[in-house]
Formats: C-alpha cells, structure tokens, sequence
C-alpha cells in the first residue's frame, strides 16, 4: 500500500513518529514523506533537519511559506501553498493510494484543498475538534470534509465527524484511535535531569513552569492586548520558578510574541529559557520534569494528563476543545491567571486520567489501513 505524510511543521511531526515508525517497518507499506510549511524555514529552526535525524529520507520538500506572518501574509503562504501543491499533484496524483493529514495548520489546509481536484484520497488525524479561538477550526472542519478516512482522538470527536460529513458517507470510515501523539509516551524513552542539562543547559531541579503561547487568530487585534498581560505575568512568575518557554508557530501576528519573548529571554536570562525547538523526546522529558503547564497549546490539553500535570489554559485559542480534570481555563488576565496559579500550587499530585488516550492509536490505525488496502 503506498502511503504519504504531509507535515508542515515540528508540531504534526512529532505527533506521527509513531506512526511513521511502525508504516516504515512494515514491508506491507511503501511509504513517504512530503515536507514543507515551516519544516523548510530557518526563522523556524529548520526542522526538516528532525526528520533527517530521525533516519528518515524526505522524499518531497515544497518551499511556500513567506516571512511575514501578518493577515496578507498568510493568505500569500496560503494561495502559495495551493499553488505550489496543484503542480505536485499533478505530476504525482498517481502516485498515493492514501495520503495522511494532520491537525488543522492553514499550510496543512492549503496542501488538501489543493489535492481535491485530483482525486486524492486523504486521511485525517485529529479530526472533529473545537478550537473557537483560532481560525484553525475553519480549515480543521475543511480538512475533514475533504478526507475520505478519518482517525479521531475521542467518541465525541467522532460524533462530530459524523455531522460534518453527509448522511451517506460510510461511517465506518470513522476510528476512534485516541490521540496519536500518546503512543510516542509508550515507546520514547525520555532524558532523566542529567541528560536534558547537557543536551540543553537547562536544569530541571529548580522549580520550572512549561510555557507555549501562540496568539489567538480570532479577533486577532488583540493579541497586543493579550501580550502585555501575559509580559506581566512572566515577568511576577519568574521569581518563583525558572520559565521554559518554547516559541510560537507560525501563526498570523506570531512575531509579535516571539520578539517580546526574546525580549524577556536576554533581560532575564537566569530566569527565562527560551527554546525553538524541542523535539518531541525532549518536550516529554521537560513535560515531566516541570511544575506545571502555562499557555493556549494543545499539548496541554492532549498530553499533560499522561504526566500528572497540571495545566493552566490562557484564552479562547482551545476553547471548545474536550479536556480533562487536569485543565484549568482561565481569561487572559493577569489577576485571573495569577489566581488560578496559586489554585494550582495547592493541588496535591495524583494520577490523572487522560481522556485523549485509547490504548494505542498507531495499532487500530494500521489495522483498518490493512483492512482496505487487502
């Protein structure tokens, strides 16, 4: 069965490890990857370079994404991405019995839309979710309306699908995998305190907040609004706790964060880390290591269960999203978030449950994608 990976970016990268390990070690499976979006970016990190360390050869690499990243600018990326994709389809559209699609990121939309036309048939991974704050939820909904196979993290995500898609489309075309990103908790090992010190000169011993914090692309002229309260509740949280921050995506008024982060990060360098890209073994290991979780990503709401943390949600970038007992969603307010945080301090550490995981997402995914492909 010939199969292709579209990722776009570290995030969607790190959530099929997994399963790019096991369709590789498959001889049942001719499998490839098409790298572009921010992959191919060194404001970015360059993080093709990961698939490469990975051992893994990049088969395709398509060049779209454009510097800025006000409102024009990614619509450019966008009508480019589509572009550059029509011509790839084109001279490949024979070439994929399934191509999988991942998330909801505008280049992961612009590269499915693209392939419409030419009958390519997609699997979408993550499916079905609510992201009111971002206009992610737009093109995650696109996605799957242009997908003819979809793997969801929940039952309720599930549901959804179904009403997405019309009365008629086979439903059972539709698996509850659980989140997909959970099986790399199963098979990476992590770095203990030493490891991740020398690798990143980062010392987990001192008391540390895990921090990811990407502006919100509904009413997007807030974000300056929103940066000045989150300034000053970094800035109050840093004489508690050592800040790891990891940078934000590509995203319409990104650089408005990433700029005032490498503010902070060379005013208070002792205090604030700031890290491009972690990789998804070295983000576990910090995950594990650290306090508590602050930020708007979906790692927070998806994975920090499985490490018995704690997560303080900012905003309404996840709102919508299905989260469990360990999320706590708060205004982007300094006075609210500081609350919340001391709320948060006097929990007592227990086992939490994660709703996102479903005993292994990879092994029901290749057994339905041998189930039609026999």
């Amino acid at each position: 069965m010939r199969i292709a990976i579209l990722t776009s970016s570290r995030a969607d990268y790190g959530i099929y490890k997994p399963l790019i390990k096991a369709l590789k070690s498959d001889t049942f499976f001719q499998t490839g990857i098409i790298a572009f979006g921010s992959h191919l970016s060194p404001y970015h990190g360059q993080t093709i370079d990961n698939i490469i360390s990975d051992g893994y050869a990049v088969d395709h690499k398509i060049s779209s994404l454009l510097i800025t990243d006000n409102e024009n600018g990614i619509s450019g990326s966008m009508g480019l991405t589509i572009i550059k994709f029509a011509e790839f389809w084109e001279n490949h559209k024979n070439d994929f019995d399934l191509v999988f699609c991942l998330g909801d990121r505008f280049e992961m939309f612009s590269a499915v839309i693209s392939g419409l036309t030419y009958g390519i048939r997609f699997a979408h991974i993550h499916g079905g979710e609510t992201t009111l704050g971002a206009i992610d939820n737009i093109f995650r909904h696109s996605i799957t309306m242009s997908s003819t196979l979809h793997f969801v993290s929940t039952p309720v995500f599930a549901g959804k699908v179904k009403s997405l898609l019309n009365q008629e489309s086979d439903h059972n075309n539709i698996i509850v995998s659980g989140a997909l990103s959970l099986d790399n908790i199963l098979q990476l090992p992590l770095l203990n305190k030493e490891e991740f010190l020398e690798k990143w000169q980062i010392n987990l011993s001192f008391p540390s907040v895990l921090i990811t914090i990407h502006p919100e692309t509904v009413n997007s002229w807030k974000n300056e609004e929103h940066l000045e309260e989150i300034k000053n509740v970094l800035i109050e949280l840093k004489e508690k706790y050592q800040l790891i921050i990891t940078m934000p995506n590509a995203d319409t008024n990104g650089s408005i964060y990433r700029k005032a982060f490498e503010g902070l990060g060379r005013e208070f360098q002792d205090k604030i880390k700031l890290v491009e890209n972690f990789g998804t073994q070295s983000y576990f290991s910090c995950m594990k290591e650290v306090n508590f979780m602050l930020g708007n990503t979906s790692s927070g709401i998806i994975e920090a269960a499985s490490f018995n943390k704690y997560v303080i949600n900012i905003g309404d970038r996840q709102k919508g999203r299905e989260a469990g007992e360990n999320v706590f969603h708060v205004p982007i307010k300094k006075m609210e978030i500081m609350k919340v945080i001391s709320t948060v301090e006097l929990l007592k550490k227990k086992r939490l449950a994660n709703i996102y995981f479903n005993g292994g997402a990879v092994e029901k995914i290749i057994k339905k994608l041998k189930l039609i492909g026999n």
